[in-house]
């Protein structure tokens, strides 16, 4: 049988494990938007940020499948992981979340997730 002082130290450890599945749970229900932020060329690296707009150039690095697109812009850096079975073209509407980072003295937006790209339906 337990101690007294190891009951607690269950319960405690218990109570926190169901706290941090709660906030886990809340969190990916909320999603990224509450904590991003519109990107200006004044975001310093690191910051999440949001780009919506229209796709004015989409093309795929040789080396490794990687995908660029230049949307108001900007650039937007998706891992090949993350455009695995992702078609974007010219004149796409898109909304994506990312970090921003200093690519060759310039800022660009790196994104993560595919999760993190969303193409507007066609009107």
């Amino acid at each position: 049988m337990f101690m007294r002082q190891e009951r607690v130290a269950l319960l405690l450890l218990a109570g926190v494990a169901v706290a941090v599945l709660a906030a886990h749970v809340v969190l990916s229900t909320i999603g990224k938007q509450p904590f991003a932020h519109s990107f200006s060329s004044t975001t310093a690296d690191g910051e999440l940020v949001i780009v919506e707009g229209t796709v004015d150039q989409a093309s795929v690095l040789a080396n490794g499948g990687h995908l660029i697109l230049q949307v108001n812009n900007i650039s937007i850096f998706i891992p090949s992981e993350a455009a695995r079975n992702l078609t974007l073209h010219e004149g796409d509407v898109i909304s994506a979340y990312g970090t921003v980072q200093t690519y060759r003295g310039k800022k660009e937006i790196v994104v993560n997730s595919r999760d993190d790209i969303h193409v507007a339906a066609p009107s």
